[in-house]
């Protein structure tokens, strides 16, 4: 089977494409499963003087979810339409994300952490905040506030693990140990939560050139006994499972064979797709 759980469109202002384009490309492409994960309203933040584009507004969220399970049923037969949704974790307004989270019938939402405060780390246009920071503290604060995140017990899926190495900043060759206990003990936090959490194949067209997580991490990951799914973060349908061949391809090397679906939040398997064929 092939899934991408991992996708955005145009309410969230910086993708393209309605989502029922999405579902098309989908079933043009071959996926047997598509989730529709789109971002979660900004929270701790005030939309109308932070940086524009950035998440849908409140008053668009009851909108997506109706429309996603508007296609879900119009699809039925043709593709498996799974609603999602991708949930920021943002440290001390965990009630009202669980809130969110629990106003909707979800099959899934994905903890993933973008902020660090006010930071965006994941926006190309805030890449000016690294100037002048100790990387390695950076790296320090991401990891916490990843391993927070799963201990909420708010998530099906860990989102873009290591995604605060996205425009290359790393800590020092001689921090190379340090980052990796970091990512080790994020991970151990991950598998004891019970979460799975996804190769999101979207960095390998960043400045990383790595998908997220990295074949380190990953391996750790599948030692550890994450359950693991995937996902192409596609802002654009026409990118719709962009890079996951190479995805498959990697968990098959690493000895996986199946990755983790869920409907109405409840996580099952499926044969992982050989990785072979193109999208």
């Amino acid at each position: 089977m092939r899934i991408d759980y991992h996708t955005h469109h145009e309410r969230c202002g910086h993708a393209v494409g309605k989502l029922e384009e999405y579902v098309k490309r989908g079933i043009d492409i071959g996926l047997s499963q598509i989730g529709l994960s789109d971002h979660m309203p900004l929270l701790h933040v005030d939309p109308a003087n932070y940086y524009p584009e950035m998440a849908m507004p409140m008053d668009e969220l009851p909108r997506y979810v109706e429309e996603c399970f508007s296609l879900k049923e119009k699809y039925r037969g043709q593709i498996d339409v799974r609603v999602g949704l991708e949930g920021d974790y943002i440290e001390g307004w965990e009630n009202e994300i669980r809130a969110i989270i629990e106003r909707y019938p979800w099959d899934y939402v994905i903890g993933s952490v973008h902020f660090l405060g006010e930071w965006d780390i994941t926006d190309f246009r805030q890449t000016h905040h690294w100037e002048g920071r100790n990387v390695l503290e950076v790296y320090r604060q991401y990891y916490d506030a990843v391993s927070k995140a799963a201990a909420t017990g708010m998530y099906d899926i860990m989102g873009h693990s290591d995604v605060i190495k996205r425009f290359g900043f790393f800590p020092a060759p001689e921090e190379v140990d340090e980052r990796i206990t970091l990512e080790n003990a994020t991970l151990q936090v991950i598998a004891k939560s019970g979460c799975a959490m996804e190769l999101n194949a979207s960095g390998l067209s960043k400045p990383c050139a790595e998908m997220f997580p990295g074949r380190r991490m990953l391996t750790k990951a599948i030692e550890l006994g994450i359950p693991l799914t995937l996902g192409s973060d596609a802002h654009d349908p026409m990118k719709l499972g962009d890079y996951l061949p190479e995805a498959e391809a990697l968990l098959h090397e690493l000895g996986c064979t199946e990755v983790a679906v869920f409907e109405s939040r409840r996580r099952s398997f499926v044969p992982l797709n050989r990785g072979d064929s193109r999208v």
